[in-house]
């Protein structure tokens, strides 16, 4: 993409201000999945799904099974299974009202993530089970199991560089073992 390009495309008040991304950057964001791209969800075990409702009010909420839990059925569209939680379903009644949603997908120790957007449908139990789509979970209980799932139709995929991993300094093994127990439960 030349520079030109690169303006038309992503020009905005913040651009303008702070300057525009150069083409590396730019040329990283395609509109449906690369192979690399498919590699990748097929080997990431987590995820972070946001939605909002239609006045703008939004939801994160972590998504986890074995790697490859999520299914790509082609360049442009991912199902993904819903195994039973809290049941709060507050990703669900925002993509009720609106469709919109972003995925960043995790792979544990790797300092990248694949950032995918889109549009979402809900998908009924019985059609999940005509794809014969099982819960692939580590340490599965009696609640283990598919209630139904989002399509997401896909408009823009890229993978995300390692800036945020290396200043968290995240997958650090000596910090993880020093958490590990020590940590407040949240739901105290």
């Amino acid at each position: 993409m030349i520079q030109s390009d690169i303006e038309e495309r992503f020009d905005n008040s913040y651009t303008q201000k702070f300057g525009f991304p150069k083409p590396g950057a730019a040329n990283k964001v395609v509109k449906e999945l690369r192979d690399s791209h498919i590699e990748f969800i097929k080997s990431s075990p987590f995820l972070v799904m946001a939605t909002s409702d239609s006045s703008g009010n939004c939801d994160a909420s972590p998504k986890g099974g074995t790697p490859g839990f999520v299914k790509v059925i082609d360049k442009s569209k991912i199902l993904l299974p819903d195994v039973a939680g809290n049941k709060l379903f507050q990703s669900y009644q925002n993509i009720d009202e609106n469709p919109h949603i972003g995925i960043v997908f995790f792979i544990p120790g790797l300092n990248e993530t694949l950032r995918v957007n889109g549009k979402a449908s809900i998908v009924s139990h019985d059609e999940i089970e005509q794809l014969i789509v099982k819960a692939e979970v580590h340490n599965p209980d009696d609640n283990s199991k598919i209630l139904q799932g989002i399509l997401m139709e896909i408009n823009e995929a890229y993978g995300h560089c390692p800036r945020a991993f290396n200043f968290s300094n995240l997958w650090d093994t000596q910090q993880i073992d020093l958490n590990n127990g020590t940590m407040c439960s949240l739901n105290k």
